[in-house]
């Protein structure tokens, strides 16, 4: 009996203790670690054109996390404060490509 109280919680890698994948308090703590844009931004092609603008935009002041997915053009930033559209598209352009809006 040990063995079987034992074993879902040995086997359950990825799930919370209440057994399902998302508990929700990372949703909560994402929510309440600052301000979520996306934008959209186009030329990127692969790994590295994700990594040169999400390198650019996360010199910004403020910002916390940048997520950039080339498939899609869209890149997700998190900041402590709204960022100005300026200070972004400054960032991307240096990056070598270009910021069309948010998405």
């Amino acid at each position: 009996m040990t063995a079987e109280t034992q074993l879902p919680q040995a086997n359950g890698s990825c799930c919370s203790p209440s057994g399902s994948c998302h508990d929700g308090a990372d949703a909560g703590a994402t929510a309440d670690a600052g301000v979520t844009t996306v934008y959209q931004v186009t030329g990127m092609t692969c790994g590295h054109c994700e990594g040169a603008v999400s390198e650019e935009i996360s010199g910004i002041e403020g910002v916390t996390s940048v997520k950039a997915v080339a498939s899609t053009g869209q890149v997700t930033v998190i900041s402590a404060a709204p960022l100005t559209d300026d200070a972004v598209r400054a960032a991307v352009d240096e990056a070598g490509y270009e910021l069309v809006g948010r998405a």
